[in-house]
């Protein structure tokens, strides 16, 4: 991962009709979204949020409804103007674009897939999925030919000339997850696209969708309420409240650091066995030796991305603590029966 793709810094939304003036209040007094309303009639929607995404990167957004999640995802292409702040995207200032500029980057540079895809009931899959380069003014062969591509990407083949009736629900969030790419966009904005399907299918997708992100290299800000999805798929989660964000880190950072009770509580039910690793938890070699004094000659050695699962599999074939090694293949710190007890309890070594 390279250069920032997405960057907000102190971007706030405050809806109502005295936003400009509840925005003066917020920056002098330091008012609170309670505040706020009570003061100004005005409501919230995100407060201060900043954070950059490198390109590649799978940004998950999660939090409870209202906490400003899909508020937050509208900013980036202009769906809604924020009452302060920057963004910018590609090395844009977004808010700096004319409509035209804004209408270019949304058609060539923007991939969008919503929980309700509002596919066009009366056009085939076919040119359901040729639609955006339609509007860009693609003749029909291109149109075609990227939409069969886009199609075969997400295995529906041999339904190109069917109607989105007659699709099940999981067929259709796979079209809609096509048109978006079919303009081949360097980013993709995904606001719960997978929330409204069965367990299994919604893991299928899910599945689907890494492969072709890693694939394909794209920039995603991945819109979900559920931390065990956010937690698959997410290369880093940020979790909002009240219109904040409150935490961004790994999953491990999320699970194993948990910034508040509000976080806590998220995080509470998650098994850590996939998401802890074995660096998080080692006793570097050379404390381990002086206050041990094993001979680590015939004990086991393993990466230090090892996950607990992995470590506890490594642990019931040998009575010896495990060493740890880095990409180099050098030893850098000892797990021990004891610490990865603690790991798997959840403390650190």
């Amino acid at each position: 991962m390279s250069q920032d793709v997405i960057a907000l810094e102190g971007v706030w939304k405050i809806f109502g009709s005295r936003a400009d003036e509840a925005m003066k209040a917020v920056k002098e007094r330091g008012l609170t979204k309670p505040e706020v309303l009570q003061e100004f009639g005005c409501v919230v929607g995100i407060a201060d949020c900043s954070f950059s995404i490198p390109r590649g990167e799978i940004f998950c957004v999660m939090g409870l409804s209202g906490s400003g999640k899909s508020t937050m995802v509208r900013h980036l292409n202009r769906l809604i103007e924020p009452t302060a702040g920057s963004i910018s995207m590609l090395g844009k200032d977004v808010l700096s674009l004319n409509d035209k500029e804004l209408r270019e980057m949304r058609a060539r540079h923007i991939g969008m897939v919503f929980q309700h895809m509002a596919l066009l009931p009366h056009r085939t899959v076919r040119d359901n999925v040729g639609f955006p380069l339609q509007v860009r003014g693609e003749p029909k062969s291109t149109r075609w030919e990227v939409s069969q591509r886009c199609l075969s990407m997400v295995n529906l083949d041999g339904y190109e000339d069917r109607f989105p009736r007659e699709l099940s629900g999981g067929m259709q969030q796979r079209v809609g997850l096509a048109r978006a790419l079919a303009s081949d966009p360097e980013i993709l904005l995904m606001d719960e696209p997978f929330s409204a399907l069965d367990p299994l299918i919604r893991r299928q997708l899910q599945d689907q969708f890494m492969g072709l992100s890693a694939e394909l290299n794209k920039t995603t800000v991945f819109i979900t309420h559920d931390l065990d999805e956010a937690i698959r798929i997410g290369d880093r989660i940020a979790i909002m409240k009240d219109g904040l964000i409150v935490q961004i880190g790994t999953p491990e950072e999320i699970v194993t650091n948990p910034a508040d009770d509000y976080v806590r509580d998220f995080v509470e039910g998650i098994s850590k066995l996939k998401l802890v690793f074995a660096r998080s938890i080692m006793v570097p070699i050379k404390k381990y030796k002086k206050a041990q004094g094993d001979d680590l000659k015939v004990s086991p050695r393993t990466h230090e991305g090892t996950d607990l699962d992995q470590l506890i599999d490594i642990a019931t074939t040998t009575d010896q603590p495990i060493v740890i090694q880095n990409d180099e293949g050098k030893d850098v710190g000892v797990v021990s029966k004891s610490v990865l007890l603690k790991g798997i309890q959840g403390g650190k070594a």
